[in-house]
């Protein structure tokens, strides 16, 4: 979809007026939410500055930030750069147990010494752009525990959720610091109502009504230690173990036009579980410092989806039933060495990391006397594995007393291979690297541009053949998926209002080969490969604005909106259209009021999501998942020393839409099959969030 240059104007107009109604930042204040100190090239904020939010942890600190959008820790290759635009003590939390954000959630808001706001160009950490967050933590002294309790319900379809919260427990022994926790990462998903499916004249020939839901537990153990010493070294050691649980039910009851009826469920059971070990080790060494860094990451994730149908003429019961049982594993060795030249900080970073996934596919169908029986499927059975070895170089310097560049550069070297096949391991070379500026025009201003040679990731499912019931379609296995290789080009502007909050706008480009999509496989078969190239470009614009100087006090409004525009030539058609399935088009808007002289605080938000359509070689669809939602929460600050909040969700009833055409071949060749049109009801959500420390 085109994204038009009106997006484009109001992401702009929503950064211009900022210069206009800006003012010399006055010294902070708990009412304002104003920065308290601020340093050259840094804005500093300070326990004081969030006293009325009561915050609980250090992570409630940080989402109070004026326009700081959290990017959470790339989760697929490897260790790598940094992408996670929060520090903790001046460093990258290096691990993938959820990186610096979700130990801050563990982290009592009284251990926040301060938060300061910093250019990544400044920083001698490559793979950051932008603002980043650098959170100050004072030593720990003593023990202390955090809690919150988080039930959630829905007015239709799903089970409520009653064991929804964590609850963490800190201190110190000697020289070790240590945290243990317990959360539940807690997932609902609910959806029913009409169903209409039409022939390629838009002539109805069935009605359908679905309720669809699913649960998801994840119960996270983690135990994280740190031990000082000896000497200037430092040691982290985590461990993680989480089990999950992720059942699903999907059921219709469908009605021809004939009057035939019939019925379809589809049940996926996967209970599965995965573990981490992750550890680093930093201590000085020759003119600098070297930290080595090691992670174990295993995975066991077997999944069963059965499909039944079943007909109102007495007929027999059909259904197809796939299990796959897969193991993944990932094992991370990784140095980094740095030290400091006159202006220069250097570093230099060596790592070399194995992934595997083994799975075994196999496929059944019901037969008359009601077993499943096992058919040959043997393209849904393999092993893949990747070998990498990645080597950088980062340079960061000023350049002036307003101007900062940093310069990374390397390369990595990978074998892909899809054990079996008879064919040797594929080698790749890709080169890779960044320059990053960051300019501060004045105290009130920032400006960064990145430019960027970035290696994507690749899914190793997508080697091997899968079954996707729900739309009776299979996905033929890809043994030469390659990653994906991208020139990103990023810019962001930041401007500091002072008393009236602060605004930014961001600015991408990027160009992307060898794009994941979906690409014909074989004389009729489809799947994920990779097309030639693909270009994206788009905007974010984020701005926090206090209300206090209009004679709101404790009033803020948070604006988000954003579009991007994308482009990738149809690998049946030829023709130019979006990438599959991306978000072009968003925006939020969320007012907090914090009523002065009182603990009670209440917000409202809206917030809208669209994306483009995901285009198949046989079936093009769309799914709208709540691309219109809006609610509000209640909140007492000190209700017997909790904060505890009451929220509602998707109070004006938004719905699930899903639009599907179908072809009865691959679609640039063949008629079309069947159209089939969803609006389904979701209803109110509603939950309590009961948070404390001990």
């Amino acid at each position: 979809m085109v994204v038009k240059s009106s997006w484009l104007v109001a992401g702009a107009a929503l950064f211009v007026p900022a210069a206009v109604i800006a003012q010399p930042a006055p010294p902070g204040s708990a009412s304002s939410g104003a920065p308290r100190a601020s340093a050259a090239n840094k804005i500093v904020y300070t326990p004081a500055d969030f006293t009325r939010f009561a915050p609980k942890t250090a992570y409630d600190m940080l989402v109070q930030i004026p326009s700081f959008t959290i990017r959470a820790t790339d989760q697929m290759r490897g260790l790598g750069q940094a992408s996670e635009n929060v520090l903790i003590n001046g460093e990258r939390i290096a691990n993938k147990s959820g990186g610096a954000v979700d130990q801050l959630q563990r982290t009592p808001a009284s251990n926040v010494e301060r938060i300061e706001i910093v250019d990544a160009a400044s920083l001698g950490i490559a793979g950051l752009s932008g603002q980043v967050a650098n959170v100050i933590l004072k030593e720990t002294r003593k023990v202390s525990g955090q809690f919150e309790y988080n039930p959630s319900w829905r007015a239709h379809f799903a089970k409520p959720e009653l064991l929804g919260g964590s609850i963490s427990y800190s201190g110190k022994t000697g020289p070790v610091e240590y945290t243990l926790s317990l959360k539940n990462d807690y997932g609902r998903g609910a959806f029913g109502g009409p169903i209409w499916i039409y022939d390629s004249n838009h002539v109805l020939t069935e009605t359908r009504r679905e309720v669809y839901h699913s649960e998801n537990e994840e119960a996270d153990i983690e135990g994280q230690f740190r031990l000082d010493g000896p000497g200037s070294s430092i040691a982290n050691l985590t461990l993680d173990y989480t089990p999950y649980w992720r059942p699903a039910l999907r059921y219709d009851h469908r009605l021809s036009v004939a009057g035939e009826t019939s019925g379809r469920t589809i049940t996926t059971r996967l209970n599965g579980y995965h573990s981490d070990i992750n550890g680093d080790y930093d201590f000085a060494f020759g003119p600098g410092r070297l930290k080595l860094i090691a992670l174990s990451h295993r995975e066991h994730a077997p999944e069963v989806d059965t499909s039944i149908m079943t007909f109102g003429d007495g007929s027999s019961d059909t259904g197809t039933r796939f299990s796959r049982d897969a193991h993944l594993k990932e094992t991370i060795a990784r140095s980094e060495y740095r030290w400091k030249s006159g202006k220069n900080d250097w570093q230099v970073s060596f790592e070399r990391a194995f992934n595997s996934l083994d799975q075994k596919g196999l496929l059944f169908q019901l037969d008359p006397g009601g077993d499943f029986v096992e058919v040959p499927f043997p393209d849904g059975s393999g092993k893949v594995t990747e070998v990498r070895y990645e080597s950088i170089g980062t340079l960061t310097r000023p350049l002036a007393s307003t101007l900062d560049l940093q310069v990374a550069a390397g390369a990595e070297l990978s074998w892909l291979d899809l054990v079996g096949d008879d064919e040797p391991a594929r080698k790749y070379f890709r080169p890779k690297g960044e320059i990053n500026l960051g300019w501060h025009p004045s105290k009130t201003s920032d400006i960064s541009l990145k430019l960027r040679r970035r290696v994507g990731q690749i899914d190793f499912y997508d080697f091997i053949s899968q079954q996707r019931l729900s739309s009776e379609r299979q996905d033929t296995g890809n043994p030469n998926l390659v990653p994906p290789q991208s020139w990103e080009i990023e810019t962001e502007f930041s401007h500091d209002l002072g008393a009236w909050g602060k605004t930014r706008l961001n600015l991408h480009y990027y160009r992307v080969e060898d794009i994941i999509d979906v690409i014909p496989i074989g004389e009729d078969g489809q799947g994920i490969g990779n097309l030639p190239s693909a270009n994206r470009f788009g905007f974010e614009s984020t701005s926090t604005l206090l209300l206090d100087p209009i004679g709101w006090k404790g009033g803020k409004l948070d604006f988000t909106v954003g579009a991007e525009r994308t482009r990738v030539r149809d690998p049946l058609t030829g023709d130019k259209r979006e990438i599959t399935g991306v978000q072009d088009r968003w925006m939020s808007a969320q007012v907090r009021h914090d009523i002065p002289g009182t603990p009670f605080a209440w917000s409202a938000y809206v917030q809208y999501r669209h994306y483009s359509p995901y285009f198949y070689l046989t079936e093009i669809y769309t799914n709208e998942d709540l691309p219109w939602i809006a609610g509000f929460y209640v909140e007492h600050k000190n209700l017997f020393g909790m904060t505890a909040r009451f929220s509602v969700d998707n109070v004006f009833n938004g719905r699930h839409f899903e639009d599907r055409t179908v072809w009865s071949g691959f679609r640039d060749r063949a008629p079309i099959a069947f159209i089939e049109r969803h609006n389904e009801l979701i209803g109110p959500l509603f939950s309590i969030s009961i948070k404390g420390t001990f």
